[in-house]
C-alpha cells in the first residue's frame, strides 16, 4: 500500500504534517509545495489570512502573522500565539472506564507494608547541597560500571543498586512553600517502594534540617539519618554511611519477585526533545498504553502544566468532577502569574530542538502532548511531589523541565517512567526504571543504545497507534517485572534528581 507523503490529523485541519522532506512543485492532498518542507513540518493545505486561527488535531495551536498560500510552510516565520476564548465544560465527556478482567500482572517485589515495587535499591538522599559529595562518595563504594566487568555487588544480585541522590538546595532559602515542597519530595523519595533502605546525609546547619524534615513528613519509622557536623567530617560521615549500607544489603538482598496486578503499577508519562513527529506517532501510542493501564486498574501521572497549557479545556471536559477540573485551570492561572512575575511567557516554552523539529507554539505543543494521558477520565489533579493515590489518569503541577517533572512524579509515587523523545532526549530516573519511547525511525536508529521503542513504524505505515500502543504496555510490565531498560543498561538516573526549586535563594 502506497503511504501519503503527508500526514492528516483531522478533516477540519488547515495544516498536513510531512512524513519525510517535500520537495517545492510535489503535489499533496491536491496542493502544489511551494516551499521546501523538512519533515515533521506542516505544510497549508488551504489559504489562512493574516489573523486566522490555524488548526491542527482539529484545534487551533495559532494564529497566521500574514496572509498564508496552500502549499506553504507553516512555521515561526508565519504563525504565532493569540487569545482565543476555551470552553472548559466541566466533566461534559466523562464517562465510565471499561475495566479488563481479569487484569494483566506483572512480577513486582512486595514490601512489609503491602505496596508494590519494581526494583530493588538502597537509596542516600540530602537534606543540603553541601552533602552531596558525601552523599555521592557512600554510593561510589557500590557503584557498579555498566561497561565494565567489576561488581561491588555480587555477592547481593537481587540488589539493583546503591544510588546517591543529590540537589542544588536546602539552605539559602525560604522557610515556607519553597522548603516545604523540598521537603515533600525528598519524603516522597525516602517512602518509595523501589527503596527498600534510605539514610539520608546532612551537614548540620541548613535551613532544611534533618529533624524538620522528619517531623513535617512523619519519617521516623524509615529515615536513618546523620551530619556532617555531628559525626565529625568528612571521612568518618562517608565510614558511617557505607557501614549503613554494608549492614543493610543482607537483608535488602532477601526480596523475592513474585506475581502482582497491574492495577498497583502508577506509570509517569513524560516527553522530552519533541518534534513535530510527537503528537501523530509515540504520544497518541503512549497514551493507548496509558488507557490500558488504567483499564487494567492502575494509575498514570500526567505533568508538565507549561506543557498542557492551551489545552487544558479537553482534560476538563473528562474530569470526573467540577472540583477536579477548576483546580486544573487554577494551576493554569498560577503559571500565567508565575512566568509573569519573572518576566517570561508560557509560550517562550517550545525549545530551540523543538522549534527545528516542527513544533512552533505551546499550544500545538501541549496538543501533542497531552495525548501521553489517553482517553480516560481526569480523576484527579495533585501538587507536585504529593502522593498520588486515585486510581485512573491524575495531572501532575509540575514544570516542563523533564528531570523537574519527572522527580515530581517519581516522589509521587510513579514505579515506572515512560518517556516520549523526537529529538533524541537520553534519560533515566531512579530508582523508578525508565522506558525510552522514539516517535521515528531515523533517531532511533541513531540511539539504538538509548531508545526502548520505536513508534517510527507509524509514521512508515507498518503499524497502528493501537499496535504500538499494546507494544509499549507490554514493555511496561516486562520492565516492571524486572527487565532492565536501556536507560538502566547505562546507569542514567542519579544525575537526573531535580527537585522544583522555588523563590529566591537567598
Amino acid at each position: 500500500m502506497e503511504v501519503s507523503p503527508v500526514i492528516r490529523l483531522h478533516a477540519s485541519d488547515g495544516v498536513v504534517i510531512a512524513r519525510s522532506t517535500i520537495a517545492p512543485a510535489t503535489t499533496v492532498e491536491s496542493v502544489v509545495a511551494i516551499d521546501r518542507i523538512p519533515p515533521g513540518h506542516k505544510i497549508a493545505v488551504r489559504p489562512h489570512a493574516k489573523g486566522e486561527p490555524v488548526h491542527r488535531y482539529g484545534q487551533i495551536i495559532g494564529f497566521a502573522t500574514e496572509a498564508i498560500s496552500p502549499g506553504q510552510h507553516v512555521h515561526v516565520h508565519n504563525m504565532s500565539m493569540g487569545d482565543f476564548a476555551r470552553d472548559y465544560a466541566f466533566g461534559q465527556d466523562a464517562k465510565p472506564t471499561a475495566m479488563i478482567s481479569p487484569p494483566a500482572t506483572f512480577e513486582g517485589i512486595r514490601r512489609a507494608d503491602g505496596r508494590a515495587a519494581t526494583r530493588n535499591y538502597i537509596g542516600v538522599l540530602t537534606s543540603v547541597n553541601c552533602s552531596a559529595h558525601v552523599a555521592g562518595l557512600i554510593a561510589d563504594v557500590f557503584k557498579r560500571n555498566p561497561f565494565a566487568d567489576n561488581d561491588p555487588l555480587a555477592d547481593y544480585p537481587k540488589v539493583d543498586g546503591v544510588v546517591a541522590l543529590t540537589h542544588k538546595t536546602g539552605c539559602g532559602m525560604a522557610a515556607g512553600e519553597p522548603l516545604h515542597v523540598l521537603r515533600r519530595t525528598l519524603a516522597g523519595y525516602a517512602r518509595h517502594p523501589n527503596f527498600s533502605h534510605v539514610v539520608v546525609i546532612g551537614l548540620g546547619c541548613e535551613v532544611n534540617q534533618i529533624g524538620g524534615l522528619i517531623a513535617e513528613q512523619k519519617l521516623s519509622d524509615r529515615l536513618r539519618n546523620m551530619t556532617i557536623q555531628s559525626v565529625g567530617g568528612t571521612r568518618k560521615t562517608v565510614e558511617a554511611g557505607v557501614e549503613f549500607v554494608r549492614e543493610v544489603l543482607a537483608e535488602s538482598n532477601r526480596v523475592r519477585r513474585e506475581t502482582i496486578l497491574a492495577g498497583e503499577l502508577i506509570v509517569a508519562l513524560q516527553c522530552g526533545g519533541s518534534d513535530g513527529y510527537s503528537g501523530v506517532s509515540a504520544n497518541p501510542s503512549l497514551g493507548v498504553a496509558s488507557d490500558l493501564v488504567v483499564r487494567n486498574g492502575g494509575s498514570v501521572i500526567l505533568s508538565e502544566t507549561t506543557e498542557t497549557y492551551g489545552a487544558e479545556h479537553l482534560f476538563t471536559r473528562r474530569a470526573v468532577s467540577r472540583e477536579v477540573g477548576e483546580k486544573l485551570v487554577a494551576l493554569m492561572k498560577w503559571w500565567e502569574d508565575y512566568t509573569a512575575k519573572n518576566g517570561a511567557e508560557i509560550n517562550a516554552n517550545p525549545s530551540p530542538g523543538n522549534k527545528a523539529g516542527g513544533l512552533t507554539t505551546i499550544l500545538e505543543k501541549s496538543l501533542g502532548a497531552m495525548a501521553k494521558a489517553g482517553s480516560t477520565n481526569l480523576v484527579d489533579v495533585v501538587k507536585y511531589a504529593q502522593q498520588v493515590t486515585a486510581k485512573g489518569f491524575v495531572f501532575m503541577d509540575t514544570p516542563g523541565y523533564d528531570p523537574v517533572s519527572a522527580t515530581g512524579q517519581v516522589a509521587g509515587g510513579a514505579n515506572v517512567v515512560c518517556f516520549t523523545t523526537g529529538r533524541g532526549s537520553v534519560f533515566g530516573c531512579k530508582p523508578a526504571p525508565s522506558i525510552k519511547i522514539a516517535t521515528n525511525s531515523s533517531m532511533y536508529q541513531r540511539l539504538q543504545d538509548d531508545m526502548d521503542i520505536n513508534c517510527g513504524t507509524i509514521l512508515e505505515g507498518d503499524e497502528t497507534v493501537e499496535q504500538a500502543g499494546q507494544r509499549i504496555f507490554d514493555t511496561i510490565l516486562r520492565v516492571a517485572s524486572g527487565e532492565k531498560s536501556k536507560s538502566e543498561q547505562s546507569d542514567f538516573g542519579s544525575a537526573e534528581f531535580a527537585p522544583w526549586q522555588l523563590g529566591a535563594t537567598v
